[in-house]
């Protein structure tokens, strides 16, 4: 799939969500106490950093539309940041979570980003930006990117953990 306009972008998020809380659903219980992460994590804490994630894209938008209007906000990605400490940052912070509240928090998130998204003009959609990551393009091919194809790789994740015992 193609993302090319804002509907397109906002239809593959939707599905995302759906596709993501399925393969969580689909997780036999130990398999959240289990190894399934390049990192060590195990599938509650994959899912921690998921929905701990989502959180950032709304900022994304609203920091591309500040530049847009003349202010100047330094893009993602800058020297001295650190992903993977603010990612293990990030988990730690939810470690005491159960799994449901952490889908709550990724839907209320996922939700935020997909309103934050229809409240983008087009043209802001098509400015130049940076994510904290370093993932460099177009909004509307930053937020595909790690709002879309992020998410995916990590259902890939978890689903091949599950599969690995």
């Amino acid at each position: 799939m193609t993302i090319s306009s804002r509907e397109d972008l906002i239809a593959a998020l939707q599905q995302d969500s759906e596709e993501f809380q399925e393969a969580v659903a689909q997780l036999p219980v130990e398999a959240f106490e289990r190894g399934v992460y390049e990192q060590g994590w195990n599938a509650r804490q994959l899912l921690a950093h998921i929905a701990a994630i989502e959180w950032t894209y709304p900022r994304l938008i609203a920091r591309a539309e500040r530049r847009a209007g003349g202010e100047d906000v330094p893009q993602g990605g800058g020297a001295g940041f650190d992903m993977d400490a603010y990612n293990a940052k990030q988990v730690a912070r939810r470690d005491d979570q159960p799994v449901e509240q952490l889908l709550t928090e990724f839907r209320r998130n996922r939700a935020e980003t997909i309103d934050a998204i229809r409240a983008a003009d087009d043209e802001l959609l098509q400015q130049p930006t940076r994510s904290a990551g370093g993932v460099e393009g177009t909004l509307l091919d930053v937020l595909e990117g790690v709002a879309v194809g992020h998410v995916r790789e990590h259902v890939g994740d978890l689903l091949r953990g599950a599969r690995s015992e």
